[in-house]
């Protein structure tokens, strides 16, 4: 591992921080995927002609690892479907039929916190996930013994081009994450909170500066971070925050550090004052293709179609529309697919920002090894993939990588290193299960 001080400057481009945030009218139909999480996807516990309201149950967890899921509207279940996820698996969707009322369920209650246990299950029962990244159950990050927390470190870098729906959280979404902090507190025993910010967001760093000086019962630190990409990744906070590192396939809370999202941090203390689970998702819209740039709150399961006309539309036919970033995010090949919980932006990019450049042979500048946060060398393990050397791979410790594109950006040869990398993670993965099967 290296230093984790390496890193790339990408143009910020965060126009939509000026703009103000809108509610987006209701839907008409909104189709809600079962798998929006890293896990086993929910399995439906409605069918169709069901009557739902929003906060009805319509999905429970299966397993450990997974998350419940609740209607975003009230109206009725048109039906169960094949749904194809951005990322080209499949799973099922319930689609409903908005009435038009948005009634909430009669059943939504603040959720009553007494121990530790309350409060895990008050977190699980939310259907809260990772609403920053992967999309992991948070309630799973929090179970763990709180001798072994040393620090929450709350994720606030948000250091994609683009996106700033979770500038928005920090702005005006303070009281919950008090409430939130709180809890942690109390119920987990944690005496240091650091919210990591990068230096150019003054507006949120202010903000947030102002919220941890309420706090007078434990330490809550704004730790302001070099606005260098990817400073938002794990592991590169972690160290950057409290000079930790995670080696290997480590995991944060193996150096003492639980991190969650500052938007997953408020839509915890949303459900702690309110009882509502998660529903609905604050989404940055953006690129030269939209008409009216802004943050939008719309309702899970929204349609980027639905999303995009409330934004006034586009402009011109976008060359690539894409969930999330421009370095992490997929694209996908039209609008109708859903926003889901850790939607975070949808970019509708013209041909001018999206178009590819020309690729180029290799000419071992070791620009994309000296950019690497974690001092991987992805043109060796383009090399290694191609010629399918497993035990190479392994070497070159590919699966550390966190795809968060550098080694792409600064290529000259325009080579698809990170493309090249996740294929190459990906075969690992597959010869490690075959392995395991034949054992």
């Amino acid at each position: 591992m290296g230093s984790y001080l390496r890193g790339i400057h990408t143009p910020h481009r965060k126009g939509t921080k000026k703009n103000p945030t809108i509610r987006m009218e209701i839907p008409q139909t909104v189709a809600i995927p079962m798998s929006m999480h890293i896990g086993k996807p929910a399995v439906p516990i409605v069918k169709a002609g069901d009557l739902v309201k929003v906060g009805t149950k319509i999905a429970e967890a299966d397993g450990y690892i997974s998350s419940d899921i609740y209607s975003s509207v009230s109206g009725k279940v048109i039906k169960l479907t094949d749904y194809l996820l951005y990322n080209g698996s499949t799973t099922t969707a319930v689609v409903i039929e908005s009435d038009g009322e948005m009634t909430p369920d009669n059943t939504i209650a603040p959720p009553v916190v007494n121990s530790q246990k309350d409060l895990i299950d008050a977190v699980k029962a939310s259907g809260i996930v990772g609403l920053g990244g992967a999309g992991f159950p948070t309630y799973v990050k929090l179970n763990v013994e709180p001798e072994k927390i040393d620090y929450i470190i709350i994720n606030g870098a948000e250091c994609e081009p683009y996106v700033t729906s979770d500038t928005v959280s920090m702005l005006t979404r303070t009281e919950d994450m008090i409430i939130a902090l709180n809890a942690f507190n109390r119920y987990l025993g944690v005496k240091n909170v650091i919210i990591g910010i990068e230096k150019n967001n003054k507006t949120a760093a202010k903000s947030m500066k102002k919220m941890a000086s309420s706090i007078i019962d434990f330490s809550v630190k704004v730790q302001i971070l070099p606005d260098i990409y990817p400073q938002g990744g794990e592991k590169v906070l972690v160290y950057h925050t409290t000079g930790r590192k995670i080696t290997g396939r480590k995991l944060p809370i193996d150096v003492g550090c639980v991190v969650l999202n500052c938007t997953t941090v408020a839509a915890i203390g949303a459900y702690l004052r309110t009882g509502m689970p998660l529903v609905e998702k604050c989404v940055t819209v953006e690129g030269g293709a939209v008409k009216n740039p802004q943050n939008v709150i719309t309702p899970i399961g929204t349609s980027i179609k639905d999303l995009f006309d409330c934004c006034g539309g586009l402009t011109e036919q976008p060359a690539k529309i894409v969930y999330g970033g421009p370095m992490m995010g997929i694209s996908v090949p039209n609008t109708d697919f859903s926003i889901i919980k850790n939607t975070n932006a949808i970019l509708a990019l013209t041909n001018k920002e999206a178009k590819l450049p020309k690729t180029t042979a290799c000419i071992r500048c070791g620009a994309c090894l000296n950019t690497c946060p974690f001092s991987l060398a992805p043109v060796s393990i383009a090399e290694a993939y191609e010629k399918k050397n497993l035990s190479l791979l392994t070497e070159l410790s590919v699966l550390s990588c966190m795809e968060c594109g550098c080694c792409s950006f600064v290529c000259p040869a325009n080579r698809p290193l990170v493309q090249l990398n996740k294929l190459a993670k990906q075969f690992v993965n597959e010869e490690a299960k075959k392995e395991a099967q034949n054992q």
